[in-house]
């Protein structure tokens, strides 16, 4: 891997190099999390099975098809690729601090995440990564260079999409659908109620869920969580995601990727189209090009981001994505409540088509960043941040360098 020095980069505001790299950290943070919403919006304005199967309840509207495929072009598993790098790049960062340390924090995190996926909402990424992540960080703490743990990284994520095309290949050649892909009407109705009437009921079905999403994670999408950590760990180790490279790099880089990931996703999406969402074509076959593209856009996304943002470091946009960036967990979860509350406690649940949902989405981030510029102004954590500090105790100090 190449090796960036801090002295290429282009001094483009008048403040030191590791402010404005710790800036750029936050702001992609903020981007990342802020794009997650693009797709979770669904997730909880819709039935579960809507979040991948616009054709769930038989061929989508017009309407319907074309944001939903506008949206997987352009989104889909990419922020979840981004936010899964910046994590492993956040491993790389604390790992100075000691493995032990590391590790309580990801226990804690898992907590959370149960108490979150169980309690809140069923489609929860925290648990995940507190359980990957202990995976990640044995092997960022174990490894010997940069480029063995790279190849590490590269070999998981593809053990990941090997198992993806393997369970394809496992629903036989009629390509039958479930429940999860196709739901009955009376399965449907009974997600309703429990979505709508919350209490035991509701925590029974989320527990259940949450119980076969882990079973996922460790079947096969685990692999590659924690390859793309890995990748995240390099490029934090090597500079590139501090922003020490040449800003012609990452803008050249930022292009490349991005137009390499839309020849993936163009002819997938049409695939998608001409196959009607048929189970195993688009929940397995088309999902392996899928899930690299994802990886090619989302770092896309954060060379671009890195390329053409840094001239809108000292802009009140780049101060605000940096806001929601330093307090990514808490602002997860404000997600939640907002949504949750929106379609669940005042019933918008189904009530909404997808370009609908899509148009509260800046409303959404806009709470985010109002409640995340505030808060920051009187404090220097998020709320949940500054709990899960205090769970995970306080970090072991690092030597200091001698001059």
């Amino acid at each position: 891997m190449q090796q960036y020095s801090t002295d290429s980069t282009p001094v483009a505001e008048p403040f030191n190099g590791s402010a404005r790299r710790n800036s750029l950290l936050d702001s992609v943070r903020g981007i990342s999390l802020l794009g997650i919403l693009l797709l979770n919006i669904s997730g909880f304005g819709l039935p579960k099975a809507a979040y991948l199967n616009p054709a769930y309840a038989g061929l989508p509207s017009l309407s319907d098809g074309v944001v939903w495929s506008l949206l997987s072009i352009f989104a889909q598993g990419t922020f979840l690729s981004m936010f899964a790098i910046l994590f492993g790049g956040g491993l790389e960062l604390l790992q100075k601090r000691g493995r032990r340390w590391n590790v309580i924090r990801l226990f804690w995190l898992g907590v959370i995440g149960f108490i979150h996926s169980v309690f809140m909402w069923d489609g929860d990424i925290l648990l995940s990564y507190g359980i990957t992540g202990l995976g990640a960080v044995m092997l960022i703490h174990g490894a010997t260079s940069g480029d063995n743990l790279l190849r590490t990284g590269i070999v998981l994520f593809s053990i990941g999409i090997a198992l993806l095309l393997c369970l394809g290949l496992l629903t036989g050649i009629d390509g039958q659908a479930n429940s999860f892909w196709t739901p009955t009407a009376a399965e449907l109705d009974a997600e309703a109620q429990w979505k709508l009437a919350g209490g035991i009921q509701a925590w029974s079905a989320r527990f259940s869920m949450t119980l076969m999403i882990q079973l996922a994670i460790i079947i096969q999408y685990g692999w590659e969580l924690v390859g793309l950590m890995l990748i995240g760990a390099v490029l934090m180790r090597n500079g590139w995601l501090k922003g020490n490279a040449e800003i012609s790099t990452y803008r050249r880089q930022g292009w490349m990727l991005f137009g390499l990931s839309l020849l993936i996703h163009l002819p997938v999406a049409a695939l998608q189209w001409w196959s009607d969402w048929r189970f195993d074509w688009a929940n397995y076959y088309l999902q392996v090009p899928k899930d690299l593209a994802a990886v090619l856009q989302g770092l896309g996304y954060m060379a671009l981001w890195y390329g053409y943002g840094q001239r809108i470091q000292l802009s009140q946009i780049s101060k605000y994505l940096a806001s929601v960036g330093r307090m990514t967990l808490s602002n997860y979860l404000l997600q939640t409540v907002v949504c949750t509350t929106l379609f669940y406690h005042l019933g918008w649940y189904q009530q909404l088509d997808r370009l609908s949902l899509l148009a509260l989405v800046p409303l959404i981030w806009c709470i985010n960043i109002v409640f995340s510029v505030l808060w920051l102004r009187w404090f220097t954590l998020g709320p949940v941040e500054w709990l899960w500090r205090l769970l995970s105790g306080k970090p072991p100090a690092t030597k200091q360098p001698t001059i």
